[in-house]
């Protein structure tokens, strides 16, 4: 055999060793984790809508005054 081919050859099985304790350190980490919602990403939860200052005579659409008064005509 030449030395390429058992260069080859221990290339191939150390690849095959590293996949293997790859898929079996992910598959664990998978197992753990199964039960949890969290995302992970820290931090307090804040579910309210940021207050963003507007220019003067700009309003938010559910800001509206609900009873509006017709507008009058002149005749």
């Amino acid at each position: 055999m030449s030395s390429l081919m058992i260069n080859l050859f221990l290339a191939g099985f150390a690849y095959i060793i590293v996949i293997y304790f790859v898929a079996t350190m992910t598959k664990n980490s998978l197992k753990r984790g199964k039960g949890n919602s969290d995302d992970g990403d820290g931090g307090v939860e804040n579910l309210s809508p940021p207050k963003i200052d507007l220019p003067p005579g700009v309003i938010w659409p559910q800001d509206t005054p609900s009873k509006r008064r017709p507008e009058q005509v002149d005749c």
